[in-house]
């Protein structure tokens, strides 16, 4: 009895030090706006739907607009596509009322209910974006989510507060959520076996 609580104990704690691992040096990166290929350009044109829209950059950069046509987006921010839109459709459309979203395309892999690819917009929580994926799973560990590119980690600070807007966010990153270590997921059978090593000990010494 006594050696089987201890390699219980011992398999727990060895399991629970693999799943707590320092991660790989984390990659340092500053924020950058601008527009990648796999982005989103949400596109809403007042009183206009024909023209509105989602619209995908591809591999080369270029988004097709209505009317306009194709058009370089690489790395523009949002005011400055804006301008640019505002003054192509200026030729068709009176004092056209424009406004512009980018919209990452994001995989939320790990612990959640639905994981896969997710567009997400600058407005949006690190909840917000767990949420879309189904939210964590019972064993979803929401204190240490990371942000990954290229299987490396970013060297940024994620909470549910935290918004896209503020993350140096890229279409094809990953937002990983890990599960809890092993001792967080069985509280009841560490406590067991404690109990029942500690009445081992207390029996011994009273024999």
């Amino acid at each position: 009895m006594k050696y089987l609580l201890i390699a219980l104990l011992t398999t727990g704690l060895a399991v629970a030090d693999m799943s707590a691992q320092v991660p790989a040096p984390p990659v340092t990166t500053s924020p950058g706006a601008g527009l990648h290929p796999g982005d989103i350009v949400r596109l809403r044109i007042w009183r206009e739907p024909d023209l509105s829209g989602d619209f995908p950059v591809d591999g080369t950069g270029v988004v097709t607009f209505p009317k306009l046509g194709t058009m370089r987006v690489t790395e523009e921010s949002t005011e400055s596509l804006r301008s640019k839109l505002v003054s192509g459709y200026q030729v068709f459309l009176r004092n056209p009322s424009i406004e512009v979203m980018l919209l990452r395309r994001v995989n939320i892999l790990g612990a959640v209910r639905n994981p896969g690819l997710y567009p997400v917009d600058p407005t949006m929580t690190i909840a917000d974006v767990v949420a879309l994926a189904g939210g964590a799973t019972p064993d979803g560990n929401r204190r240490r989510i990371e942000l990954l590119r290229q299987g490396q980690r970013l060297d940024v600070q994620l909470a549910d507060a935290v918004r896209i807007a503020d993350l140096p966010l890229r279409s094809g990153d990953q937002l990983f959520i890990p599960e809890r270590s092993w001792i967080a997921r069985n509280p009841g059978l560490i406590a067991t076996a404690l109990s029942a090593g500690v009445s081992l000990i207390i029996a011994t010494f009273i024999r």
